[in-house]
């Protein structure tokens, strides 16, 4: 995704918002608290699904699954656009810390947390 991309998806959700009088209930907390409840519905379509319940739902059901995430989505950049938040270069200043907490001779084909093997 382009950062103008990104930008015009968050100037949209801000024309969206400002148009309904809504920032008066988008403090950080309440935005924080729509990510996770938004999070928490799109995990909710696969509780207690097997496997094949899951490979079933994201055929057959891609679109209930395509809304989580983009309420999710809506949510995080609602957030990062009230609070200054640039979202790519989050994103590459966490991918760079990963990078050293999770070096590949050390996590490839793992999925432990980083403080499981730092004492190696």
């Amino acid at each position: 995704m382009k950062d103008y991309e990104l930008d015009e998806m968050t100037r949209q959700i801000r024309e969206f918002c400002d148009l309904r009088d809504w920032r008066q209930f988008h403090s950080p907390k309440d935005l924080a608290i729509g990510v996770s409840t938004e999070a928490n519905e799109l995990l909710e379509l696969f509780r207690f699904k097997s496997e094949l319940d899951v490979e079933t739902l994201l055929q057959e059901n891609r679109d209930a699954v395509g809304d989580e995430l983009a309420d999710v989505f809506y949510y995080l950049l609602r957030f990062a656009d009230l609070n200054g938040f640039d979202l790519v270069t989050e994103l590459k200043r966490k991918m760079s810390q990963n990078e050293k907490k999770y070096p590949v001779e050390k996590s490839k084909g793992k999925n432990l947390k980083y403080t499981a093997y730092e004492h190696d």
